[in-house]
């Protein structure tokens, strides 16, 4: 299981193919990789964020319908602490993050499981918590 950030779900469920960098080409790639093998995870801070800003309610509705596969992980009081707790030690280092950010660390930490993002805060954090980051495989070499 890996968890999401924001970024890549955004890059995969709501930016048009063609307007993607090679690297964004790769996440998405990744994502879709990891969705296929039943490895993707949220929780619902994260699909908030994706369903915000959206314009339309069309596409909102859409965007909504193509989350709904994807049941979120259970966020707990102690994931909540957690947060706090790593938000202080971050802080403590001059590094500072959102309260949404650190419960992604938060929840990571507790299910043991990777987080995938393209946001390069999620670096800084990981220099000072126990915050695994998911990189996507290296290509195949396979041509599309």
């Amino acid at each position: 299981m890996i968890l999401i950030d924001t970024p890549i779900w955004s890059l995969a469920l709501r930016r048009r193919r063609g307007a993607l960098s090679r690297q964004e080409e790769r996440d998405v790639a990744e994502w879709e990789r990891l969705v296929r093998a039943g490895s993707a995870a949220l929780i619902g801070p994260i699909r908030q964020e994706v369903l915000s800003g959206v314009r339309d309610e069309r596409s909102w509705e859409r965007l909504r319908t193509a989350l709904r596969p994807f049941p979120d992980l259970p966020i707990a009081t102690a994931d909540y602490e957690r947060a706090a707790d790593f938000f202080n030690r971050c802080r403590r280092r001059g590094i500072t993050g959102s309260a949404i950010d650190l419960l992604i660390c938060a929840v990571s930490f507790r299910f043991a499981t990777p987080v995938y993002t393209t946001d390069n805060d999620f670096k800084r954090y990981a220099a000072v918590l126990d915050l695994e980051l998911h990189s996507p495989r290296v290509a195949t070499g396979r041509s599309h």
